[in-house]
């Protein structure tokens, strides 16, 4: 479900002191650029097991070629692509929230209302590929950096006008309230 949009393009603005709903953006995982390495050792481990079953030598069974090509893909393959799987950034229309760890959970926020500064860093290949990473700096807390971000400069121009419309929500929010009475 999505927003009414105006004719500007925007979302339209609620009420003055109206809650308003926290709304998903955007959820992406790091660019899969990592696990290609993964790909390779995967076919190479394929195509060995293939040739060798049934040719090894007489010492060797083909239960020990089994059980090492299971252990190579165990940890070559297997660790790897969980590790980027349980990786998620999620952008909504109050935060933005890095998650990762596939056994022990980290999860960092960052609130938009708060303001932060948005730097784009960006190697040789990420210009190429169209990712970069995104470090996000409120000035107190220590910085949240977004490796890996696929199409970054959408996920910049994004999180630059989150940044704008939350404060522009708060600083209105503020004025129309009356002087002596707080925010329920």
């Amino acid at each position: 479900m999505t927003q009414p949009n105006t004719v500007g393009g925007r979302p339209l603005m609620p009420a003055p002191g109206a809650p308003t709903p926290e709304l998903r953006v955007a959820r992406f995982r790091p660019r899969a650029s990592r696990l290609f390495l993964s790909a390779l050792v995967l076919i190479a481990v394929a195509g060995a097991t293939g040739f060798f079953y049934s040719n090894l030598p007489e010492p060797f069974a083909d239960w020990m070629l089994l059980t090492a090509a299971g252990v190579i893909v165990l940890l070559l393959v297997m660790l790897p692509y969980i590790s980027w799987l349980a990786h998620t950034y999620t952008i909504t229309t109050r935060r933005v929230i890095a998650r990762e760890g596939a056994f022990g959970s980290r999860r960092r926020e960052l609130t938009h209302v708060r303001g932060y500064t948005v730097q784009v860093r960006r190697g040789v290949f990420q210009r190429i590929a169209g990712g970069g990473t995104l470090v996000l700096s409120n000035g107190m807390d220590a910085a949240l950096r977004l490796r890996r971000v696929p199409n970054v400069d959408l996920v910049y121009e994004v999180l630059v006008d989150q940044v704008e419309v939350n404060q522009i929500l708060a600083h209105r929010d503020a004025q129309s309230l009356p002087i002596g009475s707080a925010p329920a």
